[in-house]
């Protein structure tokens, strides 16, 4: 090998030294041992360790590179007996598992969430269950709530019927009772993933209301035999999750992945984009793809789309009204041909 090919390829492992310990340091850190000491000598043992790797590459000498692969083993072992599961202490608003059962187009949702939110932390739990008949699906809208700025929004996906009930579905960080979620952490392993069904009056109230986020609703244009298609892709997550849990991500497996996963195999050649990954930007993708009303400017129809004030207004004595939905609803611009569910 040429002293020239020598020297990039120990820049390459150097780079991937470097990956490597960055990574494992946030592991150590999330989800390493509970005692915080403990953490951080094993992250110090850790960087110890990439060091000599670092420096044996230099001098050159094995010994030090050696040391870290022997590390980076017990890492990769570690790491691997790090399993989702369904059975540890969750937080209130998602200890349920969604369970469905399916009776050619009707269906029966168990632990359908349907809280009453009075702020964040105050909030009285009910889980219902709930009978659906598919072929009474009307429409499907999205929800974007912003709760970090313009660049990251969560994303919801609500289903109108006939009789004019919603379903959201909104897909959550499984957290532990009083733990909070960091965006970092959801990059190794921190929090499980969970699918929540829930009323309207719950999830997007307790977000324009109750949270006071800046909340925007969005109605989708999609044929029915789409809207049925992507209801299923719901129920069929729910069923894959009750079955086997998996880690929530905040790249890879979050509330805008999934759903953009579950909506290309209804519709072939659906584009990736950036905007799938800064879900603050997912309604200028969806406007893009003529799925929202393009008769209006985006900056028009983001304008018109914001419930927040028809939301906080239709509280009646500090609870949520019989008809939140059609309220926020109400002066909605919607896609041409968008069937209008009836209040």
């Amino acid at each position: 090998m040429s002293a020239m090919l020598l020297v990039a390829a120990r820049i390459v492992a150097g780079l991937l030294v470097v990956l490597v310990a960055g990574y494992g340091t946030g592991a150590l850190w999330f989800r390493g041992p509970r005692p915080r000491a403990l953490r951080i000598v094993l992250i110090v043992a850790w960087w110890a360790a990439a060091l000599a790797g670092l420096v044996g590459l230099i001098v050159p000498d094995r010994v030090g590179p050696a040391v870290f692969a022997i590390a980076g083993l017990m890492f990769a072992l570690w790491w691997a007996q790090i399993r989702p599961r369904s059975d540890r202490p969750w937080a209130d608003d998602v200890e349920r598992v969604l369970h469905v059962e399916r009776n050619g187009a009707r269906v029966r949702l168990h632990n359908v969430r349907n809280f009453h939110w009075r702020t964040r932390d105050d909030y009285t739990p009910n889980w219902e269950t709930r009978d659906y008949d598919l072929d009474q699906l009307v429409a499907v809208d999205m929800v974007a709530s912003y709760w970090m700025g313009p660049t990251i929004a969560h994303t919801l996906v609500s289903f109108a019927f006939a009789d004019g009930r919603h379903l959201v579905f909104s897909v959550e960080v499984r957290r532990l009772t009083g733990e909070q979620f960091s965006a970092i952490g959801g990059l190794f392993r921190q929090c499980e993933l969970a699918l929540v069904a829930a009323d309207e009056r719950d999830i997007v109230r307790t977000r324009t209301t109750a949270r006071r986020e800046d909340v925007y609703l969005y109605r989708v244009a999609l044929p029915r035999p789409g809207i049925r298609a992507l209801f299923e892709a719901y129920l069929d997550t729910a069923e894959t999750l009750e079955r086997r849990p998996r880690f929530y991500n905040t790249l890879t497996s979050n509330c805008t992945t999934l759903v953009y996963d579950m909506v290309k195999a209804i519709v072939p050649g659906l584009p990736w984009n950036w905007r799938l990954l800064a879900s603050g930007h997912l309604p200028e993708y969806l406007y893009d793809l003529d799925a929202l009303d393009t008769r209006l400017s985006m900056a028009e129809l983001r304008r018109r789309c914001c419930i927040n004030d028809v939301a906080i207004a239709s509280d009646i004595d500090g609870q949520a009204s019989p008809d939140f939905s059609d309220a926020i609803r109400r002066h909605l611009p919607a896609p041409e041909g968008t069937p209008t569910p009836p209040p």
